[in-house]
């Protein structure tokens, strides 16, 4: 089993936050994203994985270096940023022969990778998993197969209820040669023209699993509060100890500070006398100064909050 870890989308939705962190090194839980992908990757017996990066590659580069995987790890650097189809076709190009599962860097899941990966569909062009998500249904099937993405087929021919592509699919090496072989390209277009040339983009439907994008800081804030409200069994061992709040090591609480819920310290945090959170993330070493109220909100890395604040992105 080999895979490719999309990781090198600019995160803009997740400005100001990703001026200084790339996305995939968000940390969730105090840990970073881009980790958990891994360990999940390591524990579905992947024997190669390679990531793309772009965007404050070195920060990548580095987190990469300083694990132990137990896969052979390649990293495809993008001077210039190709898109969802351009990266993904020089991941396959790194990869070399047979299919390999693509996952997105900017989901959480409890999704058995193994399983996806088994579930390929010989003949097909890729396999993508699909779900029942409302905001993100935009994927029309029919007769086992995708017939549409992004809005119904002409003259209808599709099941009634569309679906949502979670960020996850097995990808055949004829896939690769509907994008472009030079410069970016967008992956949707890709499967379109393979679509309309009589290819085979075939599906696998899920169900009662967990998923999150962390694609917008309220999505953010969402993958912690449903985690802290009890993690599934196949994330919980990502996160072992869970409590909320969740307090990083090192985390200093003032005497009368309030916790109303979905609140994770880092490590190093300090919380002044009197504070009051609720579903807040707080990256390491900021602190909170006493009597200061924060709710729906996230505050990066080393930042000094003196005034209270609902619904904001603090980065200093």
């Amino acid at each position: 089993m080999k895979a490719a870890v999309l990781a090198a989308g600019l995160g803009t939705r997740l400005k100001p936050l990703t001026d200084i962190c790339p996305k995939p090194l968000l940390p969730v839980l105090n840990r970073p994203l881009l980790g958990v992908v891994l360990a999940q990757l390591e524990a579905a017996g992947c024997f190669q994985v390679a990531v793309n990066t772009y965007h404050l590659a070195d920060q990548v580069h580095d987190f990469l270096r300083s694990q132990p995987w137990s896969f052979l790890l390649s990293v495809s650097h993008e001077p210039e940023i190709l898109g969802t189809g351009g990266g993904l076709r020089q991941l396959g190009e790194v990869l070399r022969e047979g299919p390999f599962l693509a996952i997105n860097a900017d989901i959480l899941t409890d999704l058995d990778l193994a399983e996806v990966y088994r579930s390929h569909q010989p003949g097909a062009v890729s396999t993508l998993v699909l779900h029942d998500c409302p905001a993100y249904n935009h994927v029309w099937v029919a007769g086992g197969r995708v017939v549409s993405i992004g809005a119904p087929p002409p003259g209808g021919g599709a099941d009634e209820k569309p679906l949502a592509y979670t960020g996850v699919q097995v990808v055949d090496r004829k896939m690769l040669a509907y994008i472009p072989a030079k410069g970016a390209a967008d992956l949707v277009q890709a499967w379109g023209e393979a679509m309309a040339a009589g290819e085979r983009l075939a599906y696998l439907t899920v169900g009662r699993h967990f998923w999150q994008d962390l694609g917008t800081p309220e999505n953010y804030l969402a993958a912690h509060r449903r985690l802290l409200a009890g993690a599934p069994p196949g994330l919980g061992r990502y996160f072992p100890g869970l409590t909320d709040p969740l307090m990083g090591s090192g985390a200093r609480i003032g005497a009368g500070a309030q916790f109303g819920g979905g609140v994770c310290l880092g490590s190093n945090v300090a919380v002044g006398e009197g504070a009051s959170l609720k579903n807040t993330v707080i990256w390491d070493r900021a602190a909170i100064s006493p009597n200061v109220a924060l709710e729906d909100c996230i505050v990066a890395s080393g930042v000094q909050v003196k005034d209270s604040a609902r619904g904001r992105v603090l980065v200093s």
